[in-house]
């Protein structure tokens, strides 16, 4: 059973949704590829959606309070991410940018020894379900532009510009 329910945050309504292992997803509900996510996921994990609670939901909800209110800067929730091994490296390389900091595709085509994948690294980021807690938003384009935020680049924008409020670092002007 997949488990979906509703989180509103600062930068709109967000869909949910977790199994008995984990969270398996987290999207604007404005995304216009959420359905197809929720679809994916049901396929991919070979489970019911209902809206409903779970503990995971519970402690995401949670967390993302915190984040958003610049105490939190690190999730330790399970995820359940399904897909191929090229992405899981990829989403797993996502998890260790550090909080208020960025890189650009090409540093993680590098950190995942596929240099020549900068390409294939923006479209596994794309298909990320797990907004935020798998922080997409920290990637940026080789010469410091905003490019490529499914959640929309004004929000990117604000993720970049609070976690570098609250982690003490300068913030780059030149990104906004």
């Amino acid at each position: 059973m997949i488990k979906t329910t509703k989180i509103t945050t600062p930068l709109g309504e967000m869909i949910a949704a977790a199994t008995e292992a984990g969270i398996c997803l987290l999207e604007f509900s404005d995304d216009k590829i959420v359905n197809e996510e929720l679809t994916e996921l049901k396929e991919l994990l070979v489970a019911e959606i209902k809206e409903g609670r779970s503990r995971h939901l519970r402690h995401l909800k949670k967390q993302l309070k915190e984040y958003f209110s610049g105490k939190r800067k690190f999730f330790d929730l399970p995820l359940v991410t399904p897909g191929s091994d090229f992405q899981k490296a990829v989403w797993d390389e996502l998890l260790k940018i550090p909080y208020g900091e960025t890189v650009s595709y090409h540093q993680q085509a590098e950190a995942i020894n596929k240099p020549g994948a900068v390409r294939a690294v923006g479209s596994a980021n794309g298909s990320n379900r797990i907004a935020i807690v798998i922080p997409c938003h920290r990637v940026i384009g080789a010469d410091g532009a905003l490019v490529g935020y499914g959640g929309g680049l004004q929000r990117k924008r604000w993720l970049l510009d609070h976690e570098r409020k609250f982690s003490g670092k300068p913030v780059d002007i030149s990104l906004f």
